[in-house]
């Protein structure tokens, strides 16, 4: 069925028993217990899809087992990172649906706060961009002569604002933060996501992985108010994975990503305008083949396990 009077992505919705759909977003649909209250329950279902978004659309094409893919390697994630999470489950056993075991999580309702929170190792995508500019990353100054994958002197958090749906969130600065969540949050905020950077940026080097930023985002936990991990986490849809052994900088870095779908639809064989207001059009088999192959390859060298 099609998902009625919810806001976001208007998604094909799965029905799930004991659960009631609340919300689509581009690649993941949110649920809570039917016998709770609307907006009342301490937890919430996070089941991801394997929709795919680029270029602020979502597109007609999907990545097979990507959810499952992303939520198995968010959840190993969790389990590295000394760092409060939003977690309660995802076995059948835990109480999720049998029908999206695999793909889903029941986690804790959290009181999100309004910033994407960033940290950057290396230099790339619009941090390069502003570099180029102004030789600042969100305001913060850098170093003279650094290139296309250059590694910082140290990691930065760069937080960007939330957008509405469809629209591109915005890059901010720490004093922005600060005015938007206060001084004692932001500080919080800032110091967790460079710790978790920099565990995970050690822990993927020894797997021969560079982690060069990753996009994180924190919540209130209503039952003790403490600041808690939550969204997915390491993810190649929310941080950006290159293989450290081709490492070069003074260029881009094929990464473990959504690169080949970026690259065919910027190309002349897709025929699409992205400066248009016309949709992208449907992926190729071998680019939907070969971006999911780099998403089990990210998942297998980072966790040491076979995905099936």
């Amino acid at each position: 069925m099609t998902s009625e009077n919810t806001k976001g992505y208007q998604a094909e919705v799965v029905e799930l028993p004991g659960w009631r759909h609340i919300y689509s977003g581009k690649v993941r649909d949110l649920y809570e217990p039917a016998d709770a209250e609307p907006g009342e329950s301490e937890s919430v279902l996070v089941v991801a899809s394997d929709r795919l978004s680029a270029y602020d659309y979502v597109l007609r094409s999907t990545i097979p087992d990507k959810g499952r893919i992303l939520t198995q390697l968010s959840l190993w994630w969790f389990e590295q990172l000394n760092v409060p999470n939003h977690v309660l489950g995802s076995t059948v056993d835990d109480g999720v649906p049998a029908e999206v075991v695999g793909r889903a999580m029941i986690c804790r309702r959290l009181e999100m706060y309004p910033v994407e929170c960033i940290a950057r190792g290396y230099l790339t995508g619009s941090g390069l961009a502003e570099y180029r500019e102004s030789g600042t990353v969100c305001e913060i100054p850098l170093p003279e002569g650094l290139v296309d994958g250059s590694r910082l002197p140290q990691a930065i958090f760069t937080p960007s604002a939330k957008a509405e749906f469809g629209e591109h969130d915005q890059n901010i600065t720490y004093a922005d933060v600060t005015g938007m969540v206060g001084d004692e949050a932001a500080a919080q905020l800032r110091d967790l996501t460079l710790e978790i950077y920099r565990e995970a940026e050690r822990i993927a080097r020894e797997r021969g992985i560079i982690l060069a930023d990753t996009k994180v985002e924190f919540g209130v936990d209503p039952a003790n108010g403490y600041i808690t991990l939550g969204d997915e986490v390491l993810t190649p849809d929310s941080s950006r994975f290159w293989d450290a052994a081709s490492w070069d900088p003074g260029h881009a870095q094929p990464s473990y990503d959504k690169q080949f779908v970026r690259d065919w639809l910027t190309s002349a064989e897709s025929g699409w305008d992205r400066t248009s207001t016309q949709e992208p059009p449907t992926l190729p088999e071998d680019v939907v083949d070969r971006t999911r192959a780099r998403y089990v390859e990210a998942y297998e060298r980072l966790t040491g396990r076979t995905f099936s």
